[in-house]
């Protein structure tokens, strides 16, 4: 008899979730109600599928609200009436309209209930056949002497159930506040649902309504009437675009063509190896119904290439052959031994994950792209929940706590008996909203392609990005049968791309350079020594502190061993202990027989270690006997999305019951499945791996060979994983001349001509876009500027603009100081700020100036580079204020394993961690004076006696610890050296004084 049900989906208002939801009308003996979340159809598709294990007839619909202003209540008859209503919704949402009272648009497969009390203020008397006004109890008083009460036919049960008991509606009252950002002694009562719309007992509620039966009556024939019918779990079927072509057999001929037509370009010469795989394959895509699936994937890749956009292709989807074949994937599966299973198998009810990356340039033009291919599309949807710190912050700012107090509560920085009652209330509801949905965002990269449209299925909203979003996210979307494609952007091929046109300008004798010849590069020393001595900054995912570390741990010399890394790094395998053995293993072959033999005869390439995704299936499948479908259930629960589900529980039960059926003890048995479940969703199939390897070799291809053309290419697309003025520092040792900007060499971004990078104008923080335009586009126009003279004729900027561009030296080829320019620009421009809005009609005669000389020296251009660009070109070394004294080298530290030393460092990136006992520590990257790198560790006892404060050169002490020929430092103490002060703030002191 619940027509009007929220969740908290009806965001920053209600306050349980649907599976709550369908419990708390199971312990009323409700067996049928309707979900209707506030513009929201987030929970619908969850709330059906979780309806039928409570007994539960499940409806749904959708509040119609303005702000908290109740319209009407829609309400789905069927699956086409809950199309209508994601459609009356999303018109609406997408184009900012606010909703009609009375909706403007025929909605047949639907009823409408409007609440009681707007009926009276719109003094509403037709009513469609569809239509009904809704009565709570509260209102039953006010209906018997209304002139509604003759509608008889027309009135319904809308029992508002927003929350449960007196606690939820505390919540619920803190969430509207924290929706109207204001004090919860201001929040308005307009603004609150009533503390009576709670659930009540069946009987209860016929019992409040038993003077009025025929409304009892309306309601029960609502729901009696509507059916909503999606298939899951076992049941589900394939809601994403059916047919590529216009029949599935024409699809298949299709992708079989495609694959005959460029087997030799894989394959010169293939082997019955790969036919009986590439046939296999066939056979199981078109039995499974993925055929589609690979043509849309094909589609996508075939565009970006007409485009000459580059792509990654990785994923399960990497371990396919096909997939190769026809190029949405690199990776070679019968050179690597890729499981097929991993990829598809018979039991395997979704198609493989084909993760596609594409240049942070390009993915914007190639999602238009497939807007535009397929009907029905959108973009997946992701839930943004209340952190715990968060909403302790918004809960102190609502009961209007004092900001120090805020601070101690979301940091943990206090004793419960020192706390008042306030900040009592606001820990206690921070753990009970912490969680919650707080707002929908977008999918990072999840593109839904349906055979229905998309309103089938959910509501859409258009973000900033531009596209259609639904109101669902993939857990989701997977259990109704609707599988994402994975459209990614990352820096790594813009990187490789912008290489490329660099040498092309900056080295036109180079001929064209095939990026796409992986196999040499693989083979080639100069390559993998670059690999295994930690020499890959600037090449995607192995640039990283613990990936360069791990690398030269492993010696790692060739693609193998990167695909490896690639995988070992990930906390799933790093985290339960199965790295170090791994490298263990690795750089002592006579500790392999440690293994277990089955384990050992299983995995005999990672030496019986779990490395990859697919070794879980492996160990499943022939170590505890597991089906393959038991077995990719266990794959799919290893992300978390699935590890409280029953059937992950239930197959956990058999592994174990399997294995000791086997006669397996208990300490192997769970031994093995701890490391399974410490996968934890983070370790990479050993295709996916394969792929950033793929693309690894061609970024240390471009460093290795043209080195100072990809360092440019990686300032110019935001670096990495370090900072830009470390990127500058790897350009030096690769022999680049850095450049402050120059009026006449410098564009936006950074610009190689011959050994020298000249810094792009796009660094100085407070230049102005359309500064920085004037200067670009007169240059192109009418060539190089002769001096500031002609530089202030052609170009309109202020005394401002023109002074940052002096302080950082862009006019150093007129062969003056900048202080001498400075006084220059102060008399040639007007010093209070105006500037001219308009070019000069004929070209001014300037005054000419005589100047003292002005003393300056290196120290204030250091300090005017860390203020216009936030770092200075010198070595931080070279500003150390304090005697270095003592002390050894990073090339030195294999020679003092276990004893204290000193080092001196510059800081190049720090981070936290935590131990696996939860505690604080620090992990930091420094280049001692000869540029070399080393790494340090602050262990969670000191990590907050010696903290780092920041850029900047600091004295390290600690013990040199070897771990397999990688060596580092645990601190003892630190210090941060001082620097030499600015000359010209003593200058300033020295006149205030007089």
């Amino acid at each position: 008899m619940y027509l009007n049900c929220h969740t908290y989906y009806s965001l920053r208002y209600g306050t349980f979730s649907e599976i709550e939801l369908l419990e708390l009308a199971k312990e009323n003996n409700v067996d049928a109600l309707v979900l209707t979340d506030i513009n929201n159809t987030s929970a619908c598709l969850n709330f059906i599928r979780k309806a039928k294990e409570f007994n539960i007839k499940p409806v749904i619909g959708i509040d119609f609200r303005n702000g908290n202003d109740q319209l009407f209540v829609g309400i789905a008859k069927n699956n086409e009436g809950f199309k209508e209503l994601n459609q009356f919704l999303s018109y609406h949402s997408e184009n900012d309209i606010e909703l009609p009272d009375v909706p403007t648009k025929t909605l047949g497969n639907c009823y409408l209930v409007y609440p009681f009390e707007k009926v009276l203020q719109l003094e509403k008397n037709e009513f469609k056949p569809n239509e009904f006004i809704g009565v709570s109890i509260e209102e039953l008083k006010k209906l018997r002497f209304s002139k509604l009460l003759n509608l008889k036919n027309k009135l319904v049960v809308q029992q508002q159930v927003t929350i449960r008991n007196k606690r939820d509606f505390n919540a619920h009252r803190l969430l509207r506040s924290i929706d109207k950002n204001c004090l919860l002694s201001k929040l308005d009562k307009s603004e609150e649902c009533l503390a009576t719309d709670k659930m009540h007992q069946k009987e209860s509620l016929e019992d409040a309504f038993k003077d009025f039966t025929f409304i009892l009556n309306n309601t029960k024939k609502i729901l009696d009437s509507c059916t909503i019918d999606f298939s899951f779990g076992n049941e589900r079927v394939s809601q994403n675009l059916k047919l590529y072509t216009d029949s599935s057999k024409t699809d298949f001929k299709l992708l079989e063509s495609l694959c005959f037509k460029n087997l030799n370009k894989r394959y010169t010469d293939p082997t019955n190896e790969v036919l009986k795989r590439l046939d296999t394959e066939l056979h199981t895509i078109k039995t499974l119904g993925f055929v589609s699936f690979f043509l849309i994937n094909y589609d996508i890749v075939n565009y970006a290439k007409s485009k000459g956009y580059f792509h990654v292709g990785r994923g399960s989807g990497a371990n396919s052959i096909v997939a190769y074949i026809i190029g949405i994937t690199d990776v070679d599966p019968i050179e690597l031994d890729l499981y097929f299973e991993r990829f598809i198998n018979p039991f395997r009810a979704s198609p493989p994950d084909f993760d596609i990356d594409f240049s942070w340039k390009d993915r914007d033009d190639v999602t238009a792209y497939i807007f535009k291919r397929f009907n029905h599309t959108a973009l997946m949807a992701t839930y943004n929940t209340f952190k715990y710190r968060a909403v302790v912050r918004e809960l102190g700012k609502v009961f209007g706590l004092p900001k120090e107090e805020i601070d101690k509560l979301s940091k943990g920085n206090y004793r419960q008996s020192d706390l008042d009652e306030l900040s009592q209330l606001v820990l206690r509801y921070g753990k009970l909203i912490e969680g919650f949905p707080n707002y929908l965002s977008v999918h990072s990269a999840g593109i839904i392609i349906l055979d229905k449209p998309v309103h089938y299925y959910s509501a859409t909203d258009l973000p900033p990005k531009g596209f259609p979003t639904v109101q669902f996210d993939m857990i989701i979307a997977e259990d109704v049968g609707i599988f994402k494609f994975d459209i990614l952007g990352q820096r790594g091929l813009a990187k490789i791309k912008d290489a490329l046109e660099i040498i092309k300008t900056n080295r036109p004798e180079v001929n064209d350079i095939d990026i796409t010849n992986v196999e040499a590069f693989k083979t080639d020393k100069n390559i993998n020594q670059l690999l295994k001595t930690g020499g890959a900054i600037g090449a995607y995912y192995v640039e990283s502190p613990a990936m360069r570390g791990l690398m030269q741990q492993l010696q790692t010399e060739d693609y193998l061993g990167l695909v490896a890394a690639s995988s070992i790094i990930r906390p799933g395998v790093s985290g339960s202990g199965m790295k170090d053995e791994y490298i263990r293993r690795h750089r002592n072959p006579e500790k392999r027989k440690d293994a277990h033999p089955i384990l050992l005869q299983i995995m005999p390439e990672t030496y019986g270690v779990m490395v990859y995704q697919e070794d879980v299936l492996k160990v499943a499948n022939q170590f505890a006997d597991l089906t393959l479908g038991e077995a990719d259930i266990l794959r799919r629960g290893m992300s978390g999305k699935y590890r409280s589900r029953k059937e992950f529980l239930e197959v956990e039960q058999k592994f174990i019951s399997n294995c000791r059926n086997k006669g397996f003890e208990d300490d192997l048995i769970f031994e093995v499945w701890n490391q399974i479940k410490s996968f934890a969703g983070y370790a990479f199939a050993k295709g996916h791996s394969a792929s950033y390897a793929v693309e690894s070799y061609q970024s240390l291809f471009l460093k290795c060979y043209y080195p100072l053309e990809f360092m440019t290419a990686v300032l110019n697309n935001g670096g990495g994983f370090y900072s830009t003025e470390h990127y500058l520092h790897e350009a030096k040792q690769q022999g680049a001349k850095i450049c402050l900007p120059c009026i006449n060499r410098s564009d936006h971004p950074n610009r190689l001509i011959g050994s020298s990078i000249y810094l792009g104008f796009g660094y100085l923080k407070n230049l102005e876009t359309y500064t920085i335009q004037r200067i670009l586009s007169n240059r192109q126009l009418f060539g190089d500027y002769k001096s500031l003279d002609d530089f202030i004729d052609r170009v309109s900027i202020s005394i401002e603009q023109l002074t940052i561009l002096i302080r950082i030296n862009a006019f150093r080829f007129t062969k003056k100081h900048k202080t001498e320019l400075l006084w220059q620009a102060i008399f040639k421009l007007n010093a209070q700020g105006s500037k001219t809005k308009q070019d000069q009609l004929f070209k001014i005669q300037h005054k000419k100036f005589e100047l003292p000389k002005l003393k300056t020296n290196w120290i204030e251009d250091a300090y005017d580079e860390m203020e216009l660009l936030g770092f200075p070109l010198c070595n931080y070394f070279n500003l150390v204020s304090e005697k270095i004294h003592g002390g050894i080298t990073a090339s030195e530290m294999k020679n003092h394993i276990g004893e204290n030393v000193i080092i001196y460092g510059s800081l190049v990136t720090t981070r936290f961690n935590r131990t696996s006992q939860g505690k604080l520590m620090r992990l930091s990257t420094f280049i001692d004076q000869e540029g070399k790198y080393f790494d340090a560790v602050h262990f969670s006892n000191i990590v907050d006696k010696f903290p780092i404060n920041g850029l900047g050169v600091y004295m390290c002490y600690g013990s040199i610890k070897d771990r397999f020929g990688f060596y580092s430092m645990v601190i003892v103490s630190s210090k941060k050296m001082g620097i030499i002060s600015d000359p010209r703030n003593a200058s300033l002191k020295h006149l205030k004084s007089i």
